[in-house]
């Protein structure tokens, strides 16, 4: 791994540390300030002339100032004469705005896409967008991992393989939850949900043969919890059995974590660690995954110029 250098901003530095265990490689030190104007500096405290740089930073609340940040860092490793900058962004925030669904309004995804590109990013690795469609915001090579195996490996023996369903909340993320109930040989459900508006959701009916089954509700990323909440309600109408709950981003803000304490039935809440899940959202039934061993080797891979879809053919 020599040649490598992988700096972390302020958002997940302890995801960075756990990367760097398994590359056997050091975290290399970042200091960040603020001026008395609010303005942020960012100044890398390692060199990086001529070396692969790879910069850990999902974007997870406070959003905005974790983008500035990476911005920053791109910056600075491209007027330091980096060989390749790639941005490893695990949670990409502004995936959920992809399209242009109301008047005057802007495509924050494709926006942030471009910001990244123009601060000195020449590939992102990212893991599990909201829209798959944002891939093609990008205009520098992108590599889109997932979690399913990480999540699968978990659930493989824990479920009664007979008689359990993998359910998703609406039929946007059904392919994914298809692929998920796929590598667990599971039948998969899916809700017929209607956002009415960022907190809000109505999920009408669920789809698919879930009547007396145990359930494994997966979704990308459970944010306030709503979606969780709706679909929950419904499959208690169906007379579901045991109750499941997982997902790739817990970001678990606002009232999420008071929601999903009241949900006394679910047996377990699986999240992975893609942005920091600190101690006191951690509910009792809570298992928190880690997707450092993942990422690692997707930098392994890159850096050796080595394929990174074979890694979810080899099951990792």
């Amino acid at each position: 791994m020599r040649g490598i250098t992988i700096f972390s901003g302020s958002a997940h530095p302890e995801l960075a540390a756990e990367i760097c265990r398994v590359l056997n490689i050091p975290l290399s030190p970042t200091e960040i300030r603020r001026f008395s104007n609010d303005c942020l500096q960012v100044q890398l405290k390692a060199s990086c002339r001529e070396a692969d740089v790879f910069f850990v930073q999902p974007l997870c609340p406070p959003v905005q100032e974790h983008m500035m940040e990476l911005l920053l860092m791109l910056d600075a490793a491209r007027g330091s004469a980096a060989a390749r900058i790639t941005a490893v962004i695990p949670h990409y925030a502004y995936a959920r705005s992809d399209k242009k669904d109301a008047p005057r309004i802007s495509i924050g995804g494709r926006l942030v896409a471009d910001l990244i590109r123009t601060a000195g990013a020449d590939r992102v690795l990212t893991m599990t967008l909201h829209s798959p469609q944002v891939h093609g915001f990008f205009s520098i090579p992108v590599d889109h991992l997932n979690a399913l195996n990480v999540l699968a490996r978990h659930f493989r023996d824990r479920i009664d393989p007979d008689n359990t369903v993998v359910v998703s909340p609406d039929l946007g993320n059904a392919k994914s939850a298809a692929q998920f109930a796929r590598l667990l040989k599971l039948p998969v459900a899916a809700g017929s949900k209607q956002r009415l508006s960022d907190d809000q959701v109505h999920i009408e009916s669920i789809v698919g043969e879930v009547e007396g089954r145990d359930v494994i509700v997966l979704d990308d990323e459970i944010a306030n919890g709503g979606t969780i909440v709706e679909v929950l309600e419904r499959l208690r109408e169906r007379r579901v059995r045991r109750i499941s709950v997982a997902c790739t981003h817990g970001l678990f803000t606002g009232p999420a974590i008071q929601r999903l304490a009241a949900q006394t039935d679910v047996e377990e809440i699986v999240a992975t660690n893609t942005v920091p899940i600190p101690t006191e959202k951690r509910l009792p039934n809570m298992t928190v995954l880690s997707i450092a061993p993942l990422l690692a080797e997707a930098i392994r891979r890159t850096h050796n110029g080595e394929s990174i879809s074979s890694m979810f053919e080899e099951g990792l």
